[in-house]
């Protein structure tokens, strides 16, 4: 805004007491001060609002002006309540360094002022940016993106000093403005999109309103503007696939041209998602095409001309076929009438990032198929992982869903299931059929286990806890209360801890002084404790086949 425009404007008191010549100067910010040296706060363009406390003599008033001017200030204005009159040496010294200088008022407070620059200068500023951002997404529309969703978030940033961040539906951080510095931490991105895909699911219209500690943050869904997403009928469809703008500010003040203007931002951050998906679309045709070889019995040299096919797409610069992990996701929402296998499809492609990467392009070597309702991916693994026999190397199923695990129960709602299987490493075409049945068996045990989101590995598969899911429920009860109900009655009724001693028992493998140490026990204490587990079972702990009973009973427990 001019200065021309805050003399016109009555309500604000000033009247001109220097700087005809400079009217037309241009406004940028404002700023309140009583210090004798404010440069280290001013960057250019303020109006300096001051109640002249800094003053003791008319010595002042030239130092003061020279500091003011050397910034670049467009003008001072200040208020009369302190002195009267506006003494002449300051006058002065505003003509000589030709800087209008404004009286305020005694009637007229400064945050009056304050509040009608900002508002001025932020509707400039946001219309002015608007006038950019519609100019980056017709470029972006009709050509190669220029800097992807972090030009768009610097924009935010320079014009309207808005911390923003575009965060996937897991809360992965996807880009942020410069003006937001280091990135979010990763709880509060959790929390974030735990918050919004909760919105989503309640059919709220955006933005969403959070406030987490004493911040308060705006979430603005990003939603894919391809004629699929149009189409949709069922916010199930997408909810999980969604990006989300978070911006570092309450959106319930703002005035309706802020709001459409970053609602324009998320639609121009929305076309740079759709480019990220079309180019995913070569390494789903290469997941795609390897899947139906292993499921027709295609001969494994042909399935591994394949694999080399594939793994200079995943895996630019590696020369050779890395070994490979199959991992087998599953969506289901209740009454079935929501397809499951596309969801899983994107999910999967965002849960195989490592949840520390940031920016769109590190699902770029991930291959995910869908077939029906269950989407397959195809990992590879980098040589260094390689170089290990398969056992530990690659993706483990325990720490798969560990970072997504809030944010996609908050999206599943009461209505949806996710479940994961992870096979072992293979290092060859032979192995990848195999590999693919396991990780679907892995995913089936993840299912039997109570939950919203569940993974299960290979690891899982050679041992007792891949049978103990599928006991029927009634057994289960039935097996656990012979056993386990009389040492839970006793330990209530005396304060007793004979569960805890049974379990300890067990896992030191029936060691008494081990056992007794860990307890921290006298061996006799444990004796007794042992001997009255045996008294209220009618079994005897010297027997491997009561140990094991007791240790299956604990595990279904």
């Amino acid at each position: 805004m001019r200065l021309r425009a805050l003399l016109d404007t009555d309500a604000l008191g000033l009247r001109l007491l220097g700087g005809e010549d400079e009217l037309d100067r241009t406004v940028r910010g404002v700023m309140t001060t009583d210090l004798k040296d404010p440069s280290r706060y001013l960057s250019g363009g303020e109006l300096v609002l001051t109640g002249l406390a800094w003053r003791h003599g008319a010595a002042d008033s030239e130092p003061f002006v020279r500091i003011l001017a050397a910034a670049g200030v467009a003008a001072l204005a200040a208020g009369e309540a302190e002195l009267g009159d506006i003494p002449e040496d300051l006058v002065l010294a505003c003509v000589r360094h030709r800087l209008p200088l404004f009286a305020v008022h005694e009637s007229v407070a400064f945050a009056t002022i304050t509040e009608h620059v900002v508002r001025q200068v932020s509707g400039e500023r946001a219309g002015d940016l608007a006038a950019v951002v519609d100019r980056h997404r017709r470029m972006m529309t009709s050509g190669p993106a220029g800097g992807g969703p972090d030009v768009v978030l610097d924009l935010l940033g320079t014009d309207l000093d808005l911390r923003a961040w575009v965060l996937s539906p897991t809360g992965r951080p996807i880009a942020g403005s410069k003006l937001a510095g280091a990135a979010l931490p990763a709880d509060v991105s959790a929390k974030l999109a735990a918050e919004h895909l909760a919105a989503a699911r309640t059919g709220r219209r955006g933005p969403h309103r959070v406030l987490l500690g004493t911040t308060t943050y705006s979430l603005f869904p990003i939603r894919s503007s391809g004629r699929s997403a149009a189409a949709s009928r069922d916010v199930r469809e997408t909810v999980l696939s969604d990006w989300l703008l978070a911006v570092e500010a309450d959106a319930g003040d703002w005035p309706a041209e802020r709001l459409d203007l970053l609602q324009g931002v998320a639609q121009l951050i929305a076309v740079e998602r759709d480019r990220r998906d079309a180019a995913r679309t070569v390494r789903r045709r290469l997941a795609q095409e390897v899947l139906e070889l292993v499921q027709t019995g295609a001969a494994p040299a042909e399935i591994a001309a394949r694999l080399r096919v594939a793994a200079p797409v995943l895996l630019p610069g590696l020369g050779a076929a890395p070994h490979w992990q199959v991992v087998v996701a599953r969506v289901e929402w209740d009454g079935g009438e929501v397809e499951g296998g596309p969801v899983a499809q994107s999910l999967l492609e965002e849960i195989l990032v490592d949840p520390l990467t940031s920016g769109p392009e590190h699902s770029d070597r991930i291959a995910v198929a869908h077939t029906g309702e269950e989407a397959i991916a195809l990992v590879p693994l980098p040589a260094v992982s390689a170089e290990h026999d398969g056992s530990e190397s690659g993706i483990l199923a325990d720490s798969l869903l560990e970072a997504v695990r809030d944010p996609l129960s908050a999206g599943l709602n009461d209505d949806g299931r996710l479940t994961l299987g992870v096979s072992a490493a293979v290092h060859s075409a032979e192995g990848l059929r195999g590999a693919l049945e396991e990780a679907r068996h892995a995913r089936r045990v993840a299912a039997a286990r109570p939950g919203r989101v569940c993974a299960a590995g290979h690891q899982e598969l050679a041992s007792h806890v891949l049978l103990l899911p599928f006991v029927p429920d009634d057994v289960r009860r039935a097996f656990t209360a012979r056993l386990l109900d009389p040492l839970s009655d006793y330990d209530r009724r005396h304060r007793a801890e004979l569960i805890p001693t049974l379990e300890a028992f067990l896992d030191c493998d029936g060691s008494w002084t081990r056992c007794a140490t860990r307890l921290h026990l006298h061996v006799n204490t444990l004796r007794y404790r042992v001997g009255r587990i045996e008294q209220l079972t009618g079994r005897d702990l010297s027997r491997l086949e009561d140990k094991l009973d007791f240790f299956l009973a604990l595990r279904m427990s």
